[in-house]
């Protein structure tokens, strides 16, 4: 059976990733800080929990001993902190969304990829956002760190060609999950509901789950190398259209 460890499966795309690729037919690791979340989600699923930080040197180091065999990766933990400009950004939030986003990236996938090179073929996918892709006003933090991951994606695929390893980066625009903007707005529920105020049907976390699902269950010689998705609503990073698109 194919095993899949998931981080930041705790709530909105890594746990309904979870769920999706356990669907499919997949033995699923979730991890996350959370262990209580992680074991109801485990148990839901059939799967095993492992408690995670991924910005812990320590905590990484235990995952090999921990999951065993596994043939996809999924990278998932991430986050963005705050919306102030560059002048005003706090160098703390800063610093957290490049150890979460980036480094946590990094140090999941040096730990575990003499597991995945122990297996026949297997599969990394790093869930980046369109903010690696454009820039915008308020979101120098959190753009900063979506392309470092994205940059850190694309050389790791360079690195391991020759390798049966796919990379694979995916890549959503506005998906409305129920914490990343109120993360976003240090807990302001009234903000963070703005963000996708009058838009009919964002994204939800389901429907990314379905493109990692889509990219890893592909045909072994198959690479989605990057998949951007976003709402019909959004044309781009700045454009975004607020009304009625669909009928009930």
């Amino acid at each position: 059976m194919t095993t899949a460890l998931v981080t930041g499966a705790s709530s909105g795309i890594g746990a309904a990733t979870a769920r999706r690729l356990a669907a499919d037919g997949l033995d699923v690791i979730v991890a996350a800080r959370r262990l209580d979340r992680l074991e109801e989600l485990a148990a839901s699923i059939g799967g095993r929990a492992v408690q995670l930080d991924v910005t812990d040197d320590a905590s990484v180091a235990t995952l090999v001993d921990q999951v065993g065999e596994i043939d996809v990766l999924v990278n998932n933990a991430g986050g963005a902190f705050g919306l102030e400009s560059v002048a005003e950004g706090r160098l703390d939030d800063w610093q957290r969304m490049y150890d979460v986003n980036v480094l946590g990236t990094l140090r999941v996938t040096q730990a575990l990829l003499p597991v995945l090179r122990a297996r026949p073929h297997a599969t990394i996918v790093n869930l980046t956002s369109t903010a690696g892709l454009i820039s915008y006003e308020g979101g120098g933090g959190y753009t900063a760190a979506k392309h470092a991951e994205s940059a850190l994606s694309e050389t790791l695929r360079l690195e391991l060609n020759g390798e049966p390893i796919r990379v694979v980066e995916i890549a959503p625009g506005m998906v409305q999950t129920e914490e990343f903007s109120l993360n976003r707005f240090r807990g302001d529920g009234d903000r963070a509901d703005t963000v996708y105020a009058g838009v009919d049907r964002p994204l939800v976390a389901d429907d990314v789950a379905a493109c990692i699902a889509f990219a890893v269950g592909l045909p072994p010689h198959v690479n989605v190398d990057r998949l951007v998705v976003r709402p019909l609503a959004q044309a781009a990073q700045h454009k975004t259209f607020r009304g009625k698109l669909f009928q009930e």
